[in-house]
């Protein structure tokens, strides 16, 4: 695959702008197996490389070669889902701009938020360009569970747990809504299972059981746990187990 392909695929321009980068020397290149700390220079944007395991730099900044993109993100609050933001920024601007231009079909570009959170909602967030993974994680026939930890305004009782459990009739809905799980871990707090992705749908069943949601947050998607270690607004790649994992998922 030419060099000025391969930048093209990843997001860092047009072809014309991918060989101005690499003409003037700011793109070095490590093929697999390369044990050059320092990477290959490369100045011939025609040049071609097995993409498989490629690492590049472009302006010093080191790259994975990505035939798709999986990004795991910790969503923080005051964001929103959407390249069109109404009122508060976009997740997207948390991103790297080659994540956010790579190469789309039709108008589309960019990872897309797999599964919305609300702007008020915090947590587990993953990101794709594969239109495949995305259908599979997301499709109502996978039954993917998403677990949230939901902080009420009033205290629980335990018949709002039985009623979430059993299902709840929503407004515009023909048929009753149930959490996958439900479980009481304090006096404000549960941790709820779903199966399904309407709009604000938490939000609207604690709502038809007598309560309010306070704060939102979801840490599981399948049996992947949101790491402790990436902080709200941090991102990393998914790893190719866990991408496995997602689309196996329940």
């Amino acid at each position: 695959m030419q060099l000025q392909d391969i930048l093209y695929s990843q997001g860092f321009g047009t072809r014309r702008v991918c060989c101005g980068l690499i003409q003037q020397g700011h793109v070095r290149v490590w093929p697999a197996g390369c044990p050059d700390v320092d990477g290959i220079e490369c100045l011939d944007p025609l040049q071609s490389f097995e993409p498989l395991e490629l690492w590049f730099s472009v302006n010093g900044e080191r790259w994975p070669f990505q035939e798709h993109a999986y990004i795991l993100m910790h969503k923080p609050t005051g964001t929103e889902c959407s390249h069109k933001p109404a009122v508060h920024p976009s997740i997207y601007t948390l991103l790297p701009p080659p994540l956010r231009q790579r190469p789309g079909r039709g108008a589309i570009s960019g990872v897309q938020a797999v599964g919305r959170l609300d702007q008020d909602t915090t947590g587990m967030l993953v990101l794709s360009d594969d239109g495949q993974f995305i259908h599979k994680t997301t499709s109502p026939k996978k039954k993917v569970p998403k677990v949230y930890k939901v902080t009420t305004k009033h205290e629980i009782r335990p018949e709002q747990v039985r009623q979430l459990v059993a299902g709840v009739l929503l407004h515009d809905e023909s048929v009753r809504i149930a959490a996958a799980e439900c479980k009481q871990t304090a006096s404000h707090v549960l941790e709820l299972t779903l199966t399904q992705g309407k709009f604000h749908q938490v939000k609207r069943m604690v709502a038809a059981v007598g309560n309010r949601v306070e704060q939102l947050h979801r840490f599981r998607i399948g049996v992947l746990e949101l790491p402790e270690d990436l902080g709200p607004g941090q991102w990393r790649w998914l790893q190719a187990e866990e991408i496995d994992a997602l689309t196996q998922s329940p």
